[in-house]
């Protein structure tokens, strides 16, 4: 056999030549892309990008073996060795330097699989076999193939100026020589790595990885960050059209050169003001490494991710230039790009688009932490993330939102952003005292704190206490009563059961089509239709409509809507304030009312501590209830709003919430942050990542037959199938799933319950649920 016939793929068809080149220019660009992390120089000695890019070059050289090449054309069901211990091989013939050798080795055998633990782990097969039971299971090999192979990667690797031997070697033993090199490497990372080492190998995977999957998929990376010095004129070329001009926070934002808190009310251009930090950002680090910084923001909920995205594809120009991180993201790229005369076309390109987000595409992307948090997962599968966030600049919005464990992990997680050269800012109209210290004390070096002058900001909303709750009669005949004046009304309970029973009780009140319930138990077509309405009824600049929305915390961050008056459920303050926020947003008004009403106390469960209206813990509801007592009927004032916060947070219970983030941040960070095993695998703790930031979800067993039809509507495609049927789906907590049933033959969680496309899930039903209730059901 010689080296042209010699595959790397078969479906589609590939040359390995042909693959090896393209990974290898992968490398090469991911390289261009990142830039000099100082961190992983000092590790490696400098050898770091170096050896990605041979290990990219060499990476599936180990598939020449003629088990391989039989399994690829179809000759054999398996092979069932690994390629990669048979790459290994190459690397002595092309590679002088040892300590270059073993950084090059490391990233070729890690690039599928662990070296100990999750699935087949490679010492496991490979560590206690003789030298004759390695020849036995890998031989044959083409010889005269294998030498043809060998002088292509060294005059490649010359070729692109990547240190190689002086000359091609024409007689080598390549089984000999990955198995000495195995046992090498093997001994080489036994002991435990110290932290800038550990975490170099994580990520030199990551980065032979990700170039290897970029040449698969025949993806290309964006090499241009539209976050950059041309951000600021054209925002403010936007801003002049409109009669306006950047404000103080903002000038000074874009001023910053490092770490950044901001303060600012919403409505007060915040987003703006984090965008222009970053691109002032991007300048720097790509100064100072020669690389292309990535942006991303995140945000805690997915109608805000969805809308922020939108809004700033709008900013950009472009919507293809900006990546939607969170596990919906085709779904979301679908409902924009949907059309109905061809469905499948549009899942098709929904589906390319979100994966190639996944292949880290884009340069600006908009998600979930937890997207990026799941890069400390390691392995094969998530090593990619952490190289792709060096030398990145994070917008944190509104970590208020977090519950103490996961603001723990998202703080600890900016602690190693800033080892690899990152920096971050955090965005919020409503950060309290306590936050800031906690975000300080994650990262090392000096932050800026910008706030926002509210000395001549008008005035936007007028604050009212009641003494009922929000779905008393006395409450709904008030807020029919504002209806019946033809006002648009923002209505937000704290759960989903006393939402839909105030928008049964509401919605008579107003022309069906003037009526929104929105919470996140709606099957997502139903939500992603809901969400455009509301956008285009209520949206700022829509023009001012009378109706209804009825909502839960889902309407608290990054959706530009405004409203004349709200009605809402006692909450912690930074909520309540959120809330405020999409009432009279631009103060194109006088003040506007903004009426809270206390909430009802109980345990979630026969025992336990109190919660309001079964969602937040007590202490900080009646800390802000008692704050807001004094200001009853008066205008609130948004510059007093975080002297109100910094009270909550100083009592007892806010320093019992400090030292809780403080233990997960610590804990986080013993758990995941060492890498002094970088190569044990951490599949097991996959699972527990889902459990906490994203749930479950599951299908109605009356839309069954229709999830299945969709899932094979795409003629054989079916990631465009299961894209069109993921369109049933209901997000559910975790500990939810014992009330669902598994259809093993669709792969997916049945729900038997009752639903209605305006009101959401209902009643859930069946024997799963009395199992569940009578604790026989963990």
């Amino acid at each position: 056999m010689n080296l042209q016939g010699l595959l790397a793929k078969s479906r589609p068809r590939e040359q390995l030549t042909a693959h090896l080149a393209a990974t290898l220019d992968g490398a090469i660009a991911l390289r261009w892309r990142v830039g000099t992390v100082s961190a992983l120089d000092e590790a490696t000695d400098g050898l770091f990008w170096a050896a990605a890019c041979l290990a990219g070059l060499c990476h599936d050289a180990g598939k020449i073996p003629d088990g391989f090449q039989a399994m690829l054309k179809g000759q054999i069901k398996a092979w069932g060795e690994r390629h990669e211990v048979v790459s290994l091989g190459f690397l002595p013939a092309l590679i002088k330097d040892d300590h270059l050798l073993l950084w090059t080795a490391t990233g070729v055998a890690t690039h599928h699989r662990s070296l100990e633990g999750g699935r087949g782990p490679l010492l496991l097969a490979y560590g206690n076999a003789s030298d004759t039971e390695w020849r036995d299971r890998l031989q044959p090999i083409p010889q005269n193939a294998a030498v043809e192979l060998s002088i292509w990667l060294h005059g490649t690797a010359q070729g692109a100026q990547l240190p190689t031997t002086p000359d091609p070697q024409h007689e080598f033993d390549v089984i000999g020589e990955a198995r000495q090199l195995f046992d090498s490497l093997w001994q080489w990372w036994e002991q435990p790595a110290s932290h800038k080492r550990g975490l170099a190998a994580v990520l030199l995977q990551g980065a032979v990885t990700l170039a290897d999957h970029v040449s698969s998929a025949h993806g290309v990376m964006h090499m241009r960050q539209p976050l950059d010095a041309a951000f600021r004129p054209q925002l403010e070329r936007v801003l002049a059209d409109k009669g306006h001009q950047l404000r103080p926070h903002q000038s000074d934002a874009a001023a910053t050169d490092g770490h950044l808190l901001l303060r600012a009310p919403t409505g007060s251009g915040k987003t703006e003001a984090g965008l222009l930090w970053a691109a002032a950002q991007v300048g720097q680090i790509s100064t100072e490494t020669g690389g292309i910084p990535r942006v991303f923001l995140t945000l805690p909920y997915l109608a805000s991710i969805n809308a922020m995205a939108v809004r700033l594809g709008r900013l950009l120009g472009n919507d293809d230039l900006v990546g939607v991180m969170h596990s919906r993201a085709a779904s979301f790229h679908l409902a924009g790009a949907i059309c109905p005369d061809d469905e499948i076309a549009a899942a098709r390109k929904a589906v390319s688009r979100a994966a190639a987000t996944r292949l880290f595409r884009e340069t600006v992307r908009v998600g979930t932490p937890y997207q990026i948090l799941r890069g400390v997962l390691a392995g094969p599968a998530h090593s990619s993330t952490l190289i792709d966030s060096a030398n990145s600049v994070f917008v944190l919005d509104e970590l208020h939102a977090y519950d103490p464990r996961r603001l723990g992990y998202i703080l600890a997680m900016a602690g190693l952003w800033e080892k690899l050269g990152g920096r971050i800012a955090v965005l919020s109209a409503t950060l309290p005292d306590a936050l800031a210290d906690l975000f300080r004390t994650a990262l090392e070096a000096a932050i800026q704190v910008v706030e926002a002058d509210t000395t001549d900001t008008p005035l936007r909303h007028r604050l009212g206490l009641r003494d009922r709750h929000l779905t008393d009669p006395k409450s709904v005949e008030e807020i029919r009563q504002r209806l019946a004046e033809h006002e648009a009304v923002l209505v937000v309970a704290n759960n989903v059961a006393d939402a839909q029973h105030l928008f049964a009780e509401l919605s008579p009140a107003v022309d069906e089509d003037a009526a929104y319930l929105l919470h996140s138990r709606f099957r997502r077509m139903d939500r992603s239709a809901l969400e455009t309405a509301i956008g285009k009824r209520f949206g700022v600049g829509c023009g001012r409509h009378p109706g209804l929305v009825v909502a839960t915390q889902v309407v608290e961050v990054s959706l530009d809507v405004d409203f004349d008056c709200l009605f809402t459920s006692a909450a912690p303050l930074e909520a309540l304030l959120q809330r405020f926020g999409r009432v009279n947003r631009i103060a194109a008004r006088p003040p506007a009312d903004v009426i809270v009403h206390p909430a009802t106390f109980a345990p979630r469960r026969a025992q336990g501590p109190d919660f309001a209206d079964g969602v937040y813990p007590r202490t900080p509801v009646e800390s802000g209830w008692n704050i807001l007592s004094a200001y009853d009927g008066e205008p609130v004032d948004e510059a007093q709003a975080r002297l109100w916060l910094d009270e909550v947070y100083g009592t007892a219970w806010g320093q019992e919430w400090h030292d809780e983030v403080e233990r997960h941040r610590q804990e986080f960070t013993d758990a995941f942050l060492g890498f002094a095993h970088p190569f044990i695998s951490r599949d097991d703790l996959a699972e527990r990542f889902d459990e906490l930031f994203d749930g479950t979800e599951a299908v109605l067993a009356e839309d069954r037959d229709a999830y299945e039809a969709d899932l094979h509507s795409a003629d054989g495609d079916q990631k465009a199938g299961r894209l069109l049927a993921e369109r049933y789906l209901i997000p559910m907590p975790y500990w939810a799933a014992p009330l669902t049933t598994w259809e093993k033959k669709l792969g997916v969680r049945l729900l038997n319950a009752d639903y209605d496309p305006r009101l959401g899930l209902g009643q859930i039903r069946g024997p799963a649920v009395q199992a569940y209730e009578a604790g026989e059901v963990l």
